[in-house]
């Protein structure tokens, strides 16, 4: 297997496992991003070198990488050199494309149980305006992600005992529609507008 998986929320947990996996492997590591296409290039192009000792290409939450990133990055799971290992992070499978999750031997870490952060709680009881007010805070897409994640962890939450699960249900669907769009690079602004108005949708 020239791939892994490490699911986790705890960066703690990851980072151990990281290392227990590269010790594992006797190899070094190197961290490459996957935000964007033009990292997937980068990487293309460093794949393309001959590798003469065992490496492990470490690429964090590829669950926040791009549809069209993740697709390019496709290829290298499908044809890896010998000496080449790849070492994938993400904070559930949930976000991961099939097709990878099928070249990859998946590591669950040790899963710290954590609540929607009180943002993302607080979010379910505003009114339209404050909802707003909070979002126009939002200016970074790593920013708008984890409040996101944190919006629909929250809300899966309320389903537990929330009376109205028709609306929960909506401001699920919101949420993870926003999410979808910003990993494939959507306007922060625009999609976190577009979340408050859909909220508000009867």
């Amino acid at each position: 297997m020239h791939a892994y998986l490490i699911i986790g929320n705890s960066a703690e947990y990851i980072e151990n496992s990281i290392e227990a996996l590269a010790k594992k492997l006797k190899v070094k590591t190197l961290n490459f991003p996957l935000a964007k296409i033009d990292d997937v290039r980068a990487l293309n192009s460093f794949v393309s070198l001959t590798i003469s000792e065992p490496t492990a290409i470490v690429v964090r939450r590829i669950d926040n990488a791009t549809t069209e990133g993740l697709n390019a990055f496709l290829k290298n799971l499908e044809e890896p050199q010998e000496n080449l290992y790849f070492i994938l992070t993400a904070a559930s499978v949930r976000g991961v494309l099939p097709t990878i999750l099928s070249r990859c031997q998946i590591i669950k870490t040790g899963y710290r149980q954590v609540q929607g952060d009180k943002n993302a709680q607080d979010f379910i009881k505003m009114d339209i305006g404050e909802r707003l007010a909070f979002t126009e805070t939002i200016r970074k897409r790593d920013e708008a992600l984890v409040f996101t994640e944190n919006f629909i962890l929250a809300c899966h939450e309320k389903l537990a005992t929330s009376t109205n699960l028709p609306l929960i249900s909506r401001f699920l669907k919101a949420a993870n529609t926003t999410r979808r769009a910003l990993k494939q690079n959507g306007n922060v602004t625009m999609q976190l507008t577009h979340l408050v108005v859909q909220l508000e949708a009867n």
